[in-house]
């Protein structure tokens, strides 16, 4: 049987880039996707652009958000519509290599026991390619908790295994929803394509929008103990290992 997959993209003022985005989505050599693009109630031609692509291919779907949520919300609107059994997420102006789902598929089909696949993907802007951001072989609870090197527009993941868990509303809120995820069983685990498959766009001078490392040190310091409720103990071992990793990473 060929799975569906359901790819989540939240859109906010996007009519400048979110094109690109959808037709990296729709050149997919894997074809039995259907894209939910969400719109958090834009204020500029969004929806209409969205809606021509509608018109065009029945596999994209628009979902409009009637008040502004903000992105872990607009990503849980579309994953109360999806009807495949796994999803993706993809931001609106990131991409994917046309390959990406099928590669990760058979990755699926050739391991029916894991629950995640990711890749490595590229750090771009309109100069070109900034880096290439690395993803590791082999991913468990243990080492997710000491640092998320999950890039969110490049995993895709067993949607019917982790049908009611959602995005909250805080920083990092793709970390937290993958720490979930992982923290459901001792048996949840994910493999990782060393080739870069996805585009992740940043500002002109190559930094993302998320890019303030004390803000995000916060933000997964409050993960720990808040959300997980992890002992201090535990949560300071965790938290060095990210410190270290965050002060090596590549800018």
């Amino acid at each position: 049987m060929v799975p569906l997959v359901s790819v989540i993209m939240p859109a906010y003022n996007a009519e400048e880039l979110i094109s690109e985005s959808i037709e990296s989505v729709l050149s997919q050599t894997y074809t039995n996707f259907e894209l939910i693009v969400i719109d958090d109630c834009s204020k500029d031609q969004t929806v209409k652009v969205v809606e021509r692509f509608t018109l065009k291919d029945s596999r994209v779907k628009l979902v409009k958000n009637i008040k502004n949520k903000g992105v872990a919300e607009t990503r849980n609107a579309g994953l109360d519509q999806a009807k495949g059994s796994i999803v993706a997420f993809l931001d609106s102006d990131d991409k994917w290599e046309e390959n990406k789902l099928e590669k990760q598929l058979a990755i699926f089909d050739k391991n029916p026991d894991i629950d995640m696949v990711y890749s490595a993907y590229y750090r771009f802007n309109n100069v070109g390619i900034k880096n290439i951001v690395k993803a590791p072989f082999f991913l468990n609870k243990n080492k997710l908790l000491k640092g998320n090197p999950i890039g969110n527009l490049t995993a895709i993941y067993n949607f019917k295994k982790h049908t009611n868990i959602r995005q909250k509303k805080i920083g990092h809120e793709d970390y937290l929803f993958w720490l979930e995820i992982f923290s459901s069983s001792d048996k949840v685990k994910g493999i990782g394509i060393q080739e870069p498959l996805a585009y992740y766009r940043v500002a002109e001078d190559g930094q993302s929008i998320s890019g303030n490392k004390f803000k995000a040190a916060g933000w997964t310091w409050r993960i720990y103990r808040e959300y997980l409720q992890l002992n201090i103990i535990s949560s300071l071992y965790y938290f060095s290992y990210y410190m270290i990793k965050a002060l090596l990473k590549r800018v």
